[in-house]
């Protein structure tokens, strides 16, 4: 419900009021606080606006001129859907059956190309106001700014400040109050920060601030009440042939408990995204999130199992959440989708007990394999420029830390904005990606950065080593991922990666991970290797009669005497039976087989608790 003009032009007024007995931004000799305080006194804008809409929108970052997952530049995010271009839906791409069951036909949808929205073009505005070049507030930080404070000096024309910022969304209604609130409750806490690329930016609190509360969610949708969130069911309708879409009815958490969030980024834009989410014909996922304003749309109810993560395993046991973004374009994600997406996983952690770790809380290039012909087709969203770090620091959970000195066990933790791994490939093959901080860290085959990195036989089948292109995740770890240690050579660091050890550098001073706590798994004493699982399917003997027995089928891969990796817990093997339209036919299938999850390469894996020791890590 939305409030009443009445309440907002009230809320609006408390709210400058409380901007007025704001305390003046302390003098500052970094560039960027400069550029805010000069172009907030050129356009008549209260300098912690300017900075609070910045911050929700890039957290003051410059992302080194490159466009952000709905086409935003700059500090200020001024958008130019000219420039930043268009895509297809990753789940177009590659082999991968997005349900991931052998026994249901694959499915291989087609949506064609994402239509970028008319409102992703505030650049050529701003450009006309403050007499530069489209190209100009693209490239330079400070014009950037200088532009998007014209834009809500324009805004502000015949409103409160608070209405200015809720245009400057992009939205309407609840979607661009609650954007407008988030702005308003930073301004209220304050914030600082080193940006990207090194300008040292603060935004002073203002305790007096007024941040409204919009009226609340549809009673049909599952939200927290700090997010704004609609209703845009996916269908479950029959088709010819004995074929039906786009989801299987369920009954979780009663039938099957919910162990997984599944992280993902669209690929397309807001519009064409939700037309395909509607598609009967079409795959699904629970929640699409908005890059502009973290307005979020619901799609499948949670109890039901949604068609999204490639491995009909981790779907019947998950809530898939897409994020509006293009990771195969190297593009960053905006702050206010980041603080709504943490607040909807943190509200689903707590529904379903999901524990709020790397473990559990997954993206889909973390989703195994579910057979060796499967793993070359897996998708790979986020991709390595989403921030674990920053992400985990909003649900509440930072990572790592917690170990002493010396671990066995560690946790993958770079600074974000200082680890930028050469990747190439963005914009097309072989070409150099924009210098950008990144959660993910190569490694090599020995101790020395000439070394080629590591062999992944499951996505490079010819037995050649993993390469640096953006996609290929063979060879790299992701922040908040646990690991145990191989061996240690001076700066250089060996974990146990897919059989084998994988090298990187993590100097004094310059640590890329942070010590840990926890269980790893070794192969119980007499095996010399043991088989990896892509899913934890029940032993054939668990079967009713009327349920064909799925094959439990080993990756490529092997574990070996010796090799630990870190465990997530013991689980027990489930098959969820769903082919048919009619939910009467449907069956869980529980087994006495357990197996325990355990982070075996860059994506999860399982392995047969029968087969290894669970042993603390020193």
């Amino acid at each position: 419900m939305s409030l009443p003009r009445s309440a907002a032009l009230l809320a609006a007024v408390a709210l400058t009021t409380g901007l007025a007995a704001a305390p003046a931004q302390a003098a500052t000799t970094d560039q960027r606080q400069r550029d805010f305080t000069a172009a907030a006194a050129e356009f008549g804008v209260p300098v912690n606006v300017l900075l609070g809409v910045s911050y929700l929108e890039s957290r003051w970052d410059f992302n080194a001129g490159t466009p952000s997952t709905s086409a935003g530049y700059g500090p200020m995010h001024l958008t130019d859907v000219r420039e930043a271009g268009v895509a297809t839906t990753h789940h177009d791409e590659g082999t991968e059956d997005p349900r991931g069951d052998d026994a249901r036909p694959a499915l291989h949808p087609k949506a064609g190309p994402a239509t970028p929205p008319p409102g992703l073009q505030t650049v050529d505005e701003a450009a006309r106001l403050v007499g530069r070049t489209a190209e100009t507030l693209r490239t330079d930080p400070a014009e950037n700014i200088r532009g998007g404070a014209a834009l809500l000096a324009k805004y502000h024309a015949g409103n409160t400040w608070y209405d200015a910022v809720a245009k400057y969304s992009g939205s309407t209604g609840d979607a661009a109050r609650t954007f407008a609130d988030e702005v308003y409750d930073t301004i209220k806490t304050g914030v600082a920060r080193t940006t990207d690329d090194g300008q040292q930016v603060s935004l002073s609190p203002s305790p007096g601030t007024t941040v409204p509360q919009h009226g609340g969610n549809p009673a049909n949708v599952e939200c927290p009440r700090t997010v704004t969130c609609e209703s845009v069911p996916a269908p479950y309708q029959e088709l010819p042939d004995d074929d039906y879409g786009n989801h299987d009815l369920a009954n979780r958490p009663v039938s099957q408990k919910i162990d997984h969030i599944v992280i993902h980024d669209t690929e397309g834009y807001w519009d064409n995204v939700l037309d395909l989410a509607q598609d009967p014909t079409y795959v699904s996922w629970h929640y699409t999130i908005r890059s502009n304003d973290g307005l979020i749309a619901q799609h499948v109810p949670t109890k039901d199992v949604a068609w999204h993560a490639g491995n009909w395993y981790v779907n019947a046991k998950s809530v898939g959440i897409e994020h509006e973004g293009f990771a195969a374009k190297g593009t960053w994600y905006t702050e206010a989708m980041y603080r709504s997406s943490a607040k909807l996983v943190g509200y689903l952690a707590r529904k379903y007990g999901i524990p709020l770790d790397r473990a559990h809380i997954i993206g889909h290039d973390n989703v195994p394999g579910t057979i060796p012909s499967t793993i070359k087709g897996m998708h790979w969203d986020p991709g390595p420029y989403w921030d674990w770090s920053h992400y985990f620091d909003l649900l509440g959970a930072p990572l790592g830390g917690f170990g002493l000195p010396g671990s066995s066990l560690v946790t993958i933790d770079p600074d974000f904005a200082k680890n930028q791994p050469a990747f190439t490939g963005c914009d097309s093959p072989g070409t150099p990606c924009a210098p950008r901080g990144s959660e993910a860290v190569v490694l090599h085959s020995e101790p020395s950065e000439a070394s080629p990195l590591l062999k992944d036989i499951g996505l490079h089948t010819d037995g050649t080593p993993s390469t640096m292109d953006v996609s290929d995740v063979g060879s790299r770890v992701a922040t908040g991922q646990r690991y145990a240690v191989a061996e240690v050579r001076g700066d250089w660091t060996a974990i146990w990666y897919l059989g084998q050890k994988g090298w990187f550098q993590n100097p004094r001073g310059a640590r890329v991970v942070k010590p840990a706590i926890g269980l790893v798994v070794t192969p119980k004493p007499g095996l010399a290797t043991i088989p990896v699982y892509g899913r934890a399917y029940p032993e054939p003997e668990a079967y009713p009669a009327n349920v064909t027995v799925q094959a439990i089928t080993p990756l490529p891969y092997t574990l070996s005497a010796g090799q630990k990796y870190s465990s997530a817990g013991t689980v027990g093997s489930e098959y969820y039976s769903a082919t048919t339209f009619d939910l009467a036919d449907h069956v869980v299938v529980k087994g006495k087989l357990k197996y325990v999850q355990i982070q075996f390469g860059h994506r999860i894996a399982f392995v047969k608790a029968d087969d290894v020791r669970l042993v603390p890590a020193f």
